[in-house]
């Protein structure tokens, strides 16, 4: 009983209220205040929190890690799912980029630009810390944990896909509409090798090079401030 109010607990937290903090805390107001490393400190931290209370209940509820995604698959299925679920999250990705500086979609937030990595110090602890930190925990959360509970509960894979992917989306409220939309698409995306093959190995390698791609060059290559939005793209 007490493992299963925790696990509940838990996921109306991912749910409901990281999407909530998100908002919160996430202000440009906020972030401007604060140096651009400290964010990065805070965010990894928070993660990590995050996740070692999913790993307690885990082990509360005697489901085993193998329940939540920590199992083997074969490398070349490892190497195969995660460099083509990258790509394929990259390419799109990039395609949103090129439609914003167009002017064919609302430009990023400015709380996105604000994130971004801009001296050689914010972009090693963009590669080497936000990034896996990111791609382990937020799919363990999200892919492992909540996907697993959600599934259960529903007794469907699809729905429990459908839920912690918007979820996923809901969590990245400061990336503004477009932002929650594309990250619950890539959620969807990512699931799609732990529905089949029970392992979240694969999404948390796409995850760490999309997120590498796009905050060491997408973002600070491409993306436009929103007073550049709809200027015609440099030949």
């Amino acid at each position: 009983m007490l493992a299963e109010i925790a696990r509940a607990l838990l996921v109306i937290f991912l749910a409901a209220a990281v999407p909530i903090l998100s908002r919160k805390t996430a202000r440009p107001e906020l972030l401007r205040q604060v140096p651009r490393t400290t964010l990065y400190l805070s965010a990894v931290f928070s993660q990590w929190i995050l996740a070692v209370a999913a790993l307690a209940v885990v082990f509360v509820s005697k489901g085993g890690l193998a329940a939540v995604g920590f199992r083997p698959i074969h490398w070349v299925l490892f190497g195969r799912w995660g460099v083509g679920l990258a790509g394929t999250a990259v390419a799109g990705l990039g395609l949103v980029i090129f439609l914003e500086n167009r002017g064919w979609l609302p430009p990023e937030p400015e709380t996105v630009h604000l994130l971004m990595p801009e001296t050689l110090k914010e972009k090693l602890w963009a590669l080497f810390l936000v990034a896996p930190t990111a791609a382990v925990c937020e799919e363990f959360l999200y892919r492992g944990f909540l996907l697993t509970a959600l599934t259960a509960w529903f007794h469907s894979a699809r729905w429990g896909v459908a839920v912690s992917s918007l979820g996923f989306g809901l969590a990245h409220t400061y990336q503004g509409a477009s932002g929650v939309a594309r990250a619950a698409l890539l959620g969807a995306l990512l699931a799609v090798p732990v529905v089949r093959y029970g392992s979240i190995y694969p999404a948390v390698l796409a995850h760490f090079l999309i997120d590498a791609t796009a905050l060491l060059w997408l973002g600070p290559r491409f993306l436009r401030r929103p007073s550049q939005a709809g200027k015609p793209l440099a030949p």
